[in-house]
């Protein structure tokens, strides 16, 4: 196994021998400093906590200090290296916004976790995921595990994402419509992936995790807008490192795991199934480049994000507020409601997957930023307006544009004027990309609400030179 008639052979030869350019490289650094900013800021959340609470470093899961190298005996399940002295010497790995330090596995879960546990983290429109989420933790995790060094962490990043945007071509939109959290469905593929590359498996070796990785991918965008939704990156990240520890170590899967007739792409209802056609150009296009990342520039469901840039656009050009509203009726593409579905949102994990919201919060306050989701919800004026905005499908936005990227906006303000604007992706899009100043802003607000700020600059410095680094392990020192 494979064998080399077997899109998984291109792709597992592709993930183990594969040298991505500088280009994608940057990219890749990008959204290592992204995610983690983000990861900082959703350290606090009440998911990320649970999560850290449940694992409890101090546990026996965590690696017993007077034996460098080996996992505590006393946690049952816990994998221990079966062949000592080829990772040595092995310890725990980063908890962001913590003191403490947690097994590889815990750490990759908690961190995925916290990477999407305030929705400002990045999309890709191929794969309709967010690739950074559960693709960094993971990484991160098993190159602090393995002393890996900068450049190679950052080129598993981009090994995974091709992973996964190519899956999301063959499978999308029909496998995102069938209900499927494509976050955590190809994510776990993706972390597997860049796990792999980073544990040295060889090509057969990393067909076997990517089958096992196959068989761990789940996750129902039935629980947006609640806290399981965070947790699909957390799991995500965690059975992508572990289905590449579990292949080093010897468990085999099908070598039709992903295209057989009972495959991942079957099973998951893709909308194209020819695997191997998919993967014959990996290596010499690269989806990183060409489809590029999606940057979040407000910490929202991405589907209300060029819906809010036309509001602000024309709240700002016409000066209106809320008391000038009669209604706004917002025009999307048939997609945006499958995950926009609270009309009246009840917390602040619902209100981030409600348009209503959204939209009212940027016409009252002019800004859509983390508070809107902590200080506003319950707002009398939020409240009041949402009822006056109307969402509805028109069947020929976003013809022959990726999903979530198109909308119509119009405002009709009580004076008797109606304002219209038209939304072509929004700011932070491949398009449209965040300048430095965007990354350093946004990296800086979100890490400030875990470190001290000396700390937050001092980390953001050591990010941006994360390619230089000899190993990995010492930047969250």
């Amino acid at each position: 196994m494979p064998s080399d008639r077997t899109g998984l052979s291109q792709i597992s030869t592709f993930v183990a021998g594969a040298t991505p350019g500088a280009d994608a490289r940057r990219r890749a650094l990008g959204a290592v400093i992204d995610t983690v900013g983000v990861a900082l800021a959703g350290s606090s959340e009440p998911a990320a906590r649970i999560v850290r609470r449940t694992l409890a470093p101090s546990h026996p899961g965590t690696l017993a200090p007077s034996h460098p190298g080996t996992l505590a005996p006393s946690h049952p399940g816990t994998l221990a290296p079966s062949h000592p002295g080829t990772l040595a010497p092995l310890h725990p790995c980063t908890l962001w916004g913590e003191r403490q330090r947690a097994p590889i596995l815990d750490a990759a879960l908690a961190n995925g976790t916290a990477a999407h546990a305030l929705d400002f983290d990045d999309m890709c429109f191929v794969s309709l995921a967010h690739p950074s989420a559960p693709l960094v933790p993971a990484i991160m995790a098993a190159g602090e595990w393995v002393h890996a060094s900068g450049r190679a962490v950052l080129d598993a990043y981009v090994i995974g994402f091709e992973v996964q945007a190519r899956l999301g071509r063959l499978m999308n939109p029909r496998h995102y419509q069938r209900g499927w959290h494509c976050t955590s469905t190809l994510g776990a593929m993706s972390a597997a992936a860049g796990a792999a590359r980073l544990l040295g498996l060889d090509a057969a070796t990393t067909a076997h995790a990517l089958a096992i990785a196959a068989s761990s991918a789940s996750g129902l965008k039935e629980n947006f807008g609640t806290m399981i939704k965070p947790l699909h990156a957390g799991l995500a990240a965690r059975d992508g490192v572990l289905a590449a520890l579990l292949a080093r170590e010897g468990l085999t899967g099908s070598d039709r795991a992903i295209d057989g007739p009972q495959g991942f792409l079957h099973a998951f209802d893709a909308e194209h199934a020819d695997l191997a056609r998919e993967a014959q150009d990996l290596g010499s296009r690269w989806e990183i480049l060409d489809t590029g990342i999606t940057v979040k520039l407000y910490p929202s469901c991405a589907g209300t994000h060029p819906t809010l840039d036309a509001i602000l656009d024309l709240r700002a050009r016409h000066g209106f507020g809320g008391d000038d509203i009669d209604r706004v009726e917002i025009d999307v593409d048939p997609i945006v409601p499958t995950i926009l579905i609270h009309d009246r949102p009840s917390n602040s994990l619902e209100a981030k997957f409600s348009m209503p919201f959204c939209a009212a919060a940027a016409i009252v306050f002019g800004h859509v930023g983390i508070e809107t989701f902590v200080e506003r919800i319950g707002d009398a004026r939020i409240t009041a307006l949402m009822l006056r905005v109307t969402m509805r499908v028109d069947d020929a936005i976003g013809v022959g544009k990726p999903a979530l990227t198109e909308a119509r906006v119009h405002i009709l303000l009580k004076d008797g004027r109606t304002l219209t604007q038209d939304a072509h992706g929004a700011r932070g899009y491949p398009a449209n990309p965040a300048t430095d100043a965007d990354f350093e802003a946004k990296f800086l607000s979100c890490a400030r609400a875990a470190l001290p700020e000396p700390e937050a600059v001092g980390l953001l410095r050591r990010l941006r030179g994360l390619e230089t680094v000899d190993s990995v392990s010492g930047i969250f020192r």
